[in-house]
C-alpha cells in the first residue's frame, strides 16, 4: 500500500467531463456571490458555542461539585458537544476548509485532542484513505470490519453478523473511548507498516512521542485533576467519562455510517490491473448518500455531514456552504445522468443503515460465492 495511486487508479472510459464542469459551476457560485469558500461568522460562532459547551461543564464539575446525578448531565452535555466539535469544527479544519490560513486550520484542527485523538493518524485514515478510495474494501479504512462488525459485502461473513443490526449501536458508543486509549497506536503501527505513513524513522519518533504526550496530558486532565486536585471520587469521574465517550462515540459513528453504509451505495472492487472503471467524482456519487437536507438544526450540529455528497466532491469548502452548492451538484448530476443519492429524513437514513447491516449479515462471502 506504499504506492496507493499506482495500485488503484480511477479511469473514466466515457470521459464525460462531469467533474470539470461541476467544479467550474461551483467556483463560479463563489465568484458571483463574492464569498469565501471558508468559514463565515456563523461558523466562528458555532465553534465558540460547541467548545464552550464542552469546556464549561467540565470546569463547572470541578468548581461546584454538583450531585452525582447532575454531574452525569454535565458529562452527557460534554459528550454531545464533543461529537459536535468533531463533526463541525475539527473536521473542517483538518480538511483545510475552515480557513485560508494554514495556522488557523492547524490549531483549530487540534481540537481533536479534546477526545485524546491524533490529527496525524486522522488525516491519513480520513483525508487520504477514505476520501480517495471511498467504499473500496481493504483501502477505505472507514469500512474495515471491526471486531464483531461487518461493513463490506466483500469480506468474510461470520455467523454472529446476522445479529449486528441489533448490537452495532452499542459498539458505536465505544468508538471514541477506543480512540483515546488504543486506536492511534494501532493505526500508527499499521500505517507505518503498510506505507500509508511515509514519514522517516526520525519523523515517526517525533510523531509517536507527540501522540503519547497528548494521551498522557488528556488523561491527567480528565482523571488526575478532578480526583486529586478537586477531590471528586474517582468512580464518579470514571462513570461520567465513560458516559461522555458513549454519547460522543454513538453520535459520531452513526452520523458517519449514514453516508456510506446504507442501502443503494456501491462497494466496487478494482479489476486485476487495479483499476476502478469510473471517474473519481462519479465514484463518490455512487458511494455516498446525503440525508435530511432540509433539517437546518441537524445540519448545524453535524457540520454539514448530512451533505456528504458535496463534502466528498469539495472537501476544501467549508460545510456552511454545502446547502447552497448542493443545488448545483444535484442539477449537474441530473444533466449527466449521474445518481444523486439521498435519504430525506434522519430516521429514514438510520432505517436504511439498519437494513444494510441486516443485508450484510445475510450475504455470503462474495469470494467464496464466485469460487
Amino acid at each position: 500500500m506504499s504506492h496507493l495511486k499506482e495500485q488503484v487508479k480511477f479511469i473514466d472510459k466515457n470521459k464525460t467531463g462531469f467533474y470539470s464542469i461541476l467544479k467550474k459551476r461551483v467556483d463560479q457560485y463563489f465568484i458571483d456571490n463574492n464569498i469565501s469558500k471558508h468559514a463565515n461568522t456563523g461558523m466562528v460562532l458555532k465553534t465558540i458555542i460547541l467548545l464552550s459547551a464542552y469546556i464549561l461543564p467540565f470546569l463547572a464539575l470541578m468548581a461546584f461539585r454538583p450531585s452525582f446525578g447532575i454531574s452525569l448531565l454535565f458529562w452527557s452535555l460534554m459528550g454531545i458537544s464533543l461529537a459536535g466539535i468533531g463533526m463541525s469544527v475539527m473536521h473542517d479544519a483538518n480538511h483545510g476548509a475552515y480557513s485560508a490560513n494554514k495556522n488557523v486550520n492547524y490549531w483549530v484542527g487540534h481540537s481533536l485532542n479534546l477526545l485524546g485523538g491524533s490529527v496525524f493518524n486522522w488525516k491519513l485514515q480520513h483525508n487520504i484513505l477514505h476520501h480517495t478510495y471511498t467504499n473500496i474494501t481493504h483501502l477505505d479504512d472507514d469500512i474495515s470490519d471491526r471486531l464483531v462488525l461487518k461493513f463490506s459485502p466483500h469480506t468474510k461473513q461470520k455467523s454472529f453478523h446476522q445479529f449486528q443490526w441489533i448490537y452495532a449501536f452499542f459498539f458505536y458508543g465505544l468508538l471514541t473511548f477506543y480512540w483515546a486509549v488504543a486506536k492511534d497506536f494501532i493505526q500508527f503501527y499499521q500505517f507505518s507498516k503498510n506505507g500509508v505513513n511515509s514519514a522517516s524513522k526520525k519523523e515517526n519518533v517525533a510523531i509517536l512521542s507527540k501522540i503519547i504526550g497528548i494521551k498522557i496530558f488528556y488523561f491527567i486532565v480528565m482523571f488526575l485533576v478532578p480526583t486529586y486536585v478537586f477531590q471528586i471520587p474517582f468512580w464518579q469521574v470514571f462513570i461520567g467519562f465513560m458516559l461522555m465517550h458513549f454519547f460522543s462515540g454513538l453520535i459520531l459513528t452513526t452520523v458517519f455510517q449514514l453516508a456510506h453504509t446504507v442501502e443503494h451505495t456501491d462497494h466496487p472492487m478494482p479489476n486485476a490491473d487495479g483499476i476502478i472503471e469510473n471517474d473519481w467524482a462519479i465514484h463518490q456519487l455512487n458511494t455516498t448518500v446525503n440525508f435530511s437536507p432540509n433539517n437546518k438544526l441537524l445540519s448545524w450540529y453535524v457540520g454539514g455531514l448530512n451533505y456528504q455528497v458535496e463534502h466528498h466532491l469539495f472537501q476544501k469548502v467549508s460545510h456552511v456552504h454545502y446547502p447552497a452548492i448542493a443545488k448545483i451538484v444535484k442539477q449537474t448530476a441530473k444533466e449527466f445522468g449521474v445518481p444523486y443519492l439521498e435519504n430525506k429524513t434522519l430516521f429514514g437514513a438510520i432505517g436504511s443503515h439498519i437494513a444494510y447491516l441486516k443485508q450484510l449479515g445475510k450475504l455470503p462471502n462474495l469470494h467464496e460465492a464466485i469460487g
